[in-house]
């Protein structure tokens, strides 16, 4: 009896701390933003888990080469490594964004735990890049009942496009069908330059490339421009 009392209020403090916050964060949209305007033909590339030394410079090679803005939420602890891929996104328009230092769920983590992951992630950033990060996201979007808070002095995003991208086995063109399917104006693509957490494949960035390629030719023969979040942040900010 005891044994299941004590399971129940794991279960019940487990609810509050971290998937109720969530649901209701995303569900709301409270303090958070997932989507552009919808007044514009516009949308965001959004990057998650990187960087990684093989994909991302060739991610910023087809990026550049459609002259589209980006933003990394960057593992810190990856960042790390070698900075200077973090000092190219910033040196060519691309915004640099927190994910954590690790790639630690928030449900998991203790208030000063949280802490230290946004703010040692984000003192990567700027000592790499010569700026203080603006934007965070937290890994697989998941909030405790202090996330909010915790992170206040940075605005929030999530997304309004999930594809599934860290699995390799739906190939290139099942891939590029959905990126073309869930094209529509202010739109937040959610995709990953790095395949090396538990669930995704290492080579699932390869067929996000090839996927990505096809998708930038075809939003630009629709109309459609990739925009920064900087400038989502002024609109909202001006709707606001």
């Amino acid at each position: 009896m005891i044994i299941l009392y004590c399971i129940c209020v794991v279960v019940l403090l487990f609810l509050i701390y971290g998937l109720i916050p969530t649901i209701w964060i995303r569900l709301f949209s409270v303090g958070i933003i997932k989507r552009g305007t919808a007044e514009r033909k516009e949308f965001f590339l959004t990057f998650d888990d990187g960087p990684d030394y093989v994909y991302t410079p060739q991610l910023l090679d087809l990026l550049k080469s459609y002259k589209v803005p980006a933003a990394f939420f960057i593992v810190g602890e990856r960042a790390q490594r070698d900075t200077d891929l973090l000092k190219r996104m910033s040196k060519e328009g691309h915004t640099v964004g927190i994910h954590h230092q690790s790639h630690s769920n928030s449900w998991l983590l203790t208030p000063g735990k949280l802490k230290k992951e946004i703010s040692r992630c984000a003192s990567v950033i700027q000592h790499a890049t010569g700026e203080k990060a603006c934007f965070y996201r937290p890994p697989w979007g998941r909030f405790n009942l202090f996330s909010l808070p915790l992170s206040r002095e940075y605005q929030v995003i999530m997304w309004s496009s999930i594809t599934g991208d860290w699995k390799a086995e739906q190939g290139k063109d099942k891939l590029a069908a959905k990126l073309k399917k869930n094209l529509h104006s202010g739109c937040i693509y959610l995709l990953h330059d790095n395949g090396e957490n538990p669930g995704a494949d290492d080579e699932a960035p390869s067929v996000m490339l090839q996927a990505l390629g096809e998708f930038l030719e075809f939003a630009k023969s629709q109309g459609y421009i990739g925009m920064s979040l900087e400038e989502l942040k002024k609109t909202n900010n001006k709707r606001g």
